[in-house]
């Protein structure tokens, strides 16, 4: 356990921040003309890329492997959407103030295939450049 804390710090502290940023009142600051249309989706996006990057990052250093096999890669996957999957339920019935909506859940699942997806091409070519 202590070992899984030390390599998923900075993916259990960015978690933190995602929880805490996804459900506090935004107040007028959503309505802002500084954001365009779908902001809130791309937001989402870019949450769930970094934090699926991190936790990688943490597995492969934790394993001391240079390789991400599929098993990890779909079980790292797999809890990032969920996690959002969760964050979008509590919006829904405890955070009233926020919706939960199935557009956000689907931008945090294309967000974590994304992230999973560079990393396993990066993981491959450099196994490529290696040979």
């Amino acid at each position: 356990m202590r070992s899984f804390l030390k390599y998923q710090r900075l993916t259990i502290l960015w978690a933190l921040f995602i929880f805490t940023l996804c459900n506090i009142k935004l107040g007028p600051v959503s309505e802002s003309p500084m954001f365009f249309p779908g902001f809130d989706k791309l937001v989402h996006c870019g949450f769930f890329f970094m934090m699926v990057v991190l936790s990688a990052n943490g597995y492969i250093r934790q394993n001391g492997a240079d390789t991400l096999w599929f098993k990890p890669a779909f079980a790292i996957t797999s809890v990032a959407i969920l996690f959002g999957g969760i964050i979008e339920l509590l919006q829904l019935w405890v955070f009233t103030w926020r919706d939960g909506e199935w557009n956000d859940l689907f931008a945090d699942a294309l967000g974590a295939g994304m992230a999973i997806f560079c990393i396993l091409v990066i993981i491959g070519a450099i196994k490529y450049v290696k040979k």
